[in-house]
């Protein structure tokens, strides 16, 4: 019955916001999306294929195609077993990317709770009271009990009418915030795919260079074996012998470093994959098993802005700042609130909510700042300056993101020649080792000769390898650069419940916004 009585006013109340908020007005300006940038290209020159690396492995020709999209599992185009298990296992259990959703879901929460302001509030309370008056005044109660008891229940809703917008401004900005995590979440997907292929192509050309150093090894200690075998015999010197000790102690001791980075990116990647080091990926990399894909996708920049995640994230930090200007002008405006505290009082419970019990109180409330020593001026000066900085801080983002695709283009336009050399270089030192260890053994050249051509063939192996590895990582930070694909996800990303006394998670399915959320 209580809320019986209060029902006409609450029907009214919202009646009435609903045409304040009609006819009302959001101060402020309204967000503009900034402009592509006046470009058509990424670099001075037009972008052209990247040539041939010399044949054999990772060196087919690689070309740029502005028709072709970006998968979302852009890391297939490796052909990769291996890495496409590691990259699926990452993306569920990596606690940066779960850390992103978590801020995501509460930035949503900051939405909703600010949107509830666009409904009145309404309280309801029961408050019983024993009191006694002093015999000097009158008696309070027309029965003229003393002391008596006092039973209140009532029901009290206020509302502030949105009428410039405030509220609506408030959870504007709110939005963009949500939105800005949003392509945060993007930009940790985004960071940990491009890591997690990049750590997979180190750890294969570590793998590859410990393989080419223990073949040098193999090499120098078969050519110690006869040159002792000569020095026996009458055919070398000790100072001979002891210089092809000197290459092979000097050839191993490269591959402690190269088994201490191997071992290091095998940390990394087991962490990447949200595991500790001793639970490290089962998974193996080697070069021979990573393809370099030759079809490269090379956006707009008029459709980059729209994919880079960083871009995207800066552009909603401008719309929320925008919106901010309109809540600081808004709050120098006048406010209209409107109360009404309605119920039922008696000395007796038995009987409260009869209706000659009732009573009301309906006020509204206009409130204007006339002087707060230019408080309010200022902070409204202060959202704009604050525009100002997230403008800025847009272009920066912009400049620095199609930076970054220049850099990748020019990176991949340069590694198929480098490859090039390095294979070229790597065939005229096998020769020249083939020619000086054939020479030394039949007598007819100097130690020296032998070792020079030995570390020129090992520089060289090292080389083509590290040529091979780079074509592969450049190529891998060229689809982050464009944004990775993630507009083409069909399936949205898992949030997890994380039990941390136990470490255990679990995902909890709730679609909203294109996301799974947790509850």
């Amino acid at each position: 019955m209580v809320y019986v009585a209060v029902r006409p006013f609450a029907a009214n109340a919202a009646a009435l916001a609903a045409v304040m908020l009609l006819a009302s007005c959001a101060v402020g300006p309204d967000f503009l999306h900034p402009a592509a940038p006046q470009i058509t290209r990424y670099t001075r020159e037009p972008v052209a294929s990247s040539g041939s690396g010399g044949g054999g492995p990772s060196g087919q020709n690689q070309h740029f195609d502005q028709d072709r999209d970006i998968p979302q599992e852009w890391w297939a185009l490796f052909k990769s077993p291996a890495l496409n298990a590691l990259m699926q296992r990452s993306l569920q259990n990596n606690p940066t990317v779960q850390s992103a959703l978590a801020t995501l879901s509460a930035a949503k929460q900051a939405v909703y709770a600010q949107e509830g302001k666009f409904f009145p509030l309404a309280q309801a309370n029961f408050n019983p009271t024993r009191q006694q008056t002093a015999s000097s005044i009158s008696p309070v109660l027309a029965s003229g009990a003393n002391p008596f008891n006092l039973y209140t229940a009532q029901v009290q809703v206020s509302y502030t009418f949105d009428i410039w917008g405030l509220n609506r401004r408030t959870v504007e900005s709110l939005e963009a915030q949500a939105d800005t995590q949003r392509f945060q979440v993007e930009a940790a997907y985004l960071t940990l795919t491009s890591n997690i292929a990049v750590a997979a192509i180190t750890e294969a050309s570590l793998r590859a260079q410990i393989d080419a150093t223990n073949d040098i090894i193999a090499l120098n200690t078969k050519m110690l074996g006869t040159l002792r075998t000569q020095l026996n015999a009458g055919y070398a010197n000790r100072n001979d012998v002891a210089l092809q000790e000197a290459a092979l102690a000097q050839a191993k001791a490269t591959l402690p470093p190269l088994r201490k980075a191997l071992d290091q990116q095998r940390d990394l990647l087991a962490a990447l994959s949200g595991g500790y080091p001793s639970q490290g990926p089962h998974e193996v990399f080697r070069l021979a098993e990573l393809h370099l894909p030759t079809d490269l996708p090379v956006s707009l920049p008029s459709q980059f802005i729209e994919q880079r995640p960083d871009i995207r994230a800066a552009e909603e930090q401008l719309h929320s700042a925008s919106a901010q200007i309109g809540v600081a002008i808004a709050n120098m405006l006048p406010s209209f609130t409107i109360n009404d505290d309605a119920g039922f009082m008696n000395t007796a419970l038995q009987g409260l909510l009869a209706p000659q019990n009732y009573f009301f109180t309906l006020a509204g409330n206009a409130t204007q700042t006339i002087f707060d020593g230019g408080t309010l001026f200022h902070q409204m000066k202060q959202a704009k300056d604050t525009y100002e900085a997230a403008a800025w801080t847009y272009r920066g983002t912009v400049i620095g993101a199609v930076q970054n695709v220049a850099d990748s283009l020019h990176a991949i336009q340069n590694d198929a020649a480098a490859l090039r050399a390095a294979n070229d270089f790597e065939r005229a030192a096998k020769i020249s080792y083939d020619l000086a260890q054939q020479q030394v053994q039949a007598g007819n050249a100097n130690i020296l000769l032998l070792l020079t051509a030995q570390q020129s063939y090992l520089q060289a192996e090292l080389q083509v390898v590290q040529a091979r590895a780079a074509r592969l990582s450049d190529t891998a930070a060229l689809f982050a650069a464009l944004g990775g694909g993630w507009w083409n996800r069909t399936e949205p990303p898992v949030e997890k419940k994380l039990d941390v006394g136990t470490g255990q998670s679990k995902p909890i399915r709730d679609h909203h916004d294109g996301f799974l959320w947790l509850r």
